[in-house]
């Protein structure tokens, strides 16, 4: 009864969480309604690891600019890797990048990334402990869960709904044109198995594999709560944005075996987002999933970004060009 009662919250939820101008009526739960009003399309802006480091931070308003000007972007994703492993994870940086990314005129929708709070023990980085950074980073960049950042902000499902996982405001999902767009917290340096070899007084290994543990439970019940959101509205798509690659390693082995076990039982194209090597790559056929497309979006770069369209009438629902800022 308990899980049911979730559920029914959750999708609740999820039926005000599309992008939706005020006072436009919205689909039931388990009624997914029309593709859009006058848009069998979505159009967003798909971005990851910048602005890495401060002379980036100084040219990211262009790119912000660039964004904004275009007509058909709809909303903004992130990656991850707001900063570079070795700057500061201090809250006077984090508050700064918040007002930055609150200048994108469209909602604005992050996923943490490793140099936000993993690495944060580095010497570099302020030689700080990481769990204390994390609930900095969920304070700062996620200051009121079930909201995006942006100046038109968006209302979207939150996993800190779940009071089995009432700290992951991180984790949200929402729905545009039927299509499921998710985010889940998975982030490099093996997903926090790596030593915080550089911690004042030293690694600190019962603390971070209790984290370690704790997030992948609610990551693989996230995965789960997106693709049974599309299958119970018929979806004719799902996107899954996080910070790292889930590689065939330790750290990731569990949550790469649940998205390609999904994906396959879903059988609609599913895109799966990420950052971290700054390589902008494309693998069809995923875990060897036909359906499972991995898309590694552009790091290390204020110029460049993804420019990506979500089409539920076309037969791979996402497609996508590269982007480059003008020079000034």
């Amino acid at each position: 009864m308990r899980r049911h009662l979730l559920a029914v919250a959750l999708a609740a939820t999820i039926a005000v969480a599309g992008l939706v101008p005020a006072g436009t009526a919205i689909a039931a739960p388990g009624n997914p309604g029309p593709a859009g009003p006058d848009r069998p399309a979505v159009t967003f802006a798909l971005l990851g690891d910048t602005p890495y480091g401060d002379a980036q931070r100084a040219v990211l308003p262009h790119l912000v600019d660039t964004v904004n000007a275009d007509a058909d972007v709809r909303f903004v994703l992130h990656a991850g890797d707001v900063k570079n492993g070795s700057s500061t994870c201090d809250d006077a940086r984090f508050a700064d990048l918040v007002q930055l990314f609150g200048t994108f005129d469209d909602p604005f929708v992050l996923t943490p990334g490793d140099n936000e709070w993993t690495d944060c023990h580095r010497t570099a980085a302020g030689g700080y402990l990481p769990t204390e950074r994390l609930d900095a980073v969920r304070r700062v960049f996620f200051p009121e869960p079930g909201r995006t950042l942006g100046r038109h902000q968006l209302r979207v499902a939150t996993q800190a709904s779940d009071q089995r996982h009432r700290e992951y405001r991180e984790n949200v999902l929402f729905t545009r044109n039927r299509i499921v767009f998710a985010t889940v917290h998975v982030v490099g340096s093996e997903n926090d198995l790596a030593p915080w070899s550089q911690l004042p007084g030293g690694d600190r290994p019962d603390l971070r594999l209790a984290e370690f543990e704790a997030r992948r439970a609610a990551a693989l019940d996230w995965i789960d709560t997106a693709f049974a959101t599309a299958e119970r509205t018929h979806a004719p798509g799902v996107l899954l944005l996080m910070q790292a690659e889930p590689t065939e390693t330790p750290g990731f082995t569990e949550i790469r075996r649940r998205i390609a076990e999904r994906s396959r039982g879903y059988g609609k194209p599913v895109l799966l987002v990420h950052g971290d090597e700054h390589i902008y790559e494309v693998e069809p056929t995923y875990a060897g999933v036909p359906n499972l497309t991995r898309l590694e979006t552009f790091g290390d770069t204020a110029t460049q970004w993804l420019r990506v369209t979500a089409n539920p009438r076309t037969p791979g629902v996402f497609s996508w060009t590269t982007q480059t800022v003008p020079s000034t």
